[in-house]
């Protein structure tokens, strides 16, 4: 999603861009995570309702440029929310869709339909699809030779002979 210029509450276009916006909740496939560039930084773009109706439909989690409210619902709920700002600032009013299923820019990272999104309490990593797989395997043994390294140390191995031994820490 995009976001476009703010909407009068009052306005007969008002209901027109809600549908849209529901449509577009309504259209995000199962098993996929709802990537959204609101170009705003005003008030929430996300909240309880369309989460649990995100959820309810299988979507994996959402990842926002903009603002999330009901954030003690939503991660109760156990549905994954990454976003740039917490606000209780409704938004429905505020903004016009512009575009779906189009790449979009979140900070200085480019996110085209298809790539994977991986996010934890770290942050959020986009791959692009047609490397995915590759990257996939090499996170995977990245992660084994740490949990040797792990292992080691744990053991009483000293980091420095951990990194000379794995060539990695």
């Amino acid at each position: 999603m995009k976001g476009g210029p703010a909407i009068n509450p009052d306005s007969a276009s008002y209901d027109e861009a809600i549908r849209k916006v529901l449509v577009m909740l309504g259209d995000v496939p199962e098993g996929c995570l709802a990537v959204y560039a609101c170009d705003q930084d005003v008030s929430a773009h996300l909240g309880e309702l369309s989460v649990t109706s995100l959820k309810a439909r299988g979507v994996a989690g959402c990842v926002l440029d903009g603002g999330c409210r009901d954030v003690a619902f939503i991660r109760d709920d156990g549905f994954p929310v990454f976003t740039r700002f917490v606000t209780p600032e409704d938004s429905t009013w505020r903004w016009e869709l512009e575009a779906t299923q189009v790449p979009v820019t979140i900070g200085r990272v480019r996110v085209e339909p298809g790539d994977w999104i991986v996010g934890d309490d770290d942050g959020v990593v986009v791959v692009p699809h047609a490397i995915a797989e590759d990257v996939l395997t090499e996170a995977e043994q990245k992660a084994a030779t740490e949990s040797e390294i792990r292992v080691a140390v744990r053991d009483g191995m000293p980091p420095l002979q951990a990194y000379e031994r794995y060539g990695t820490f």
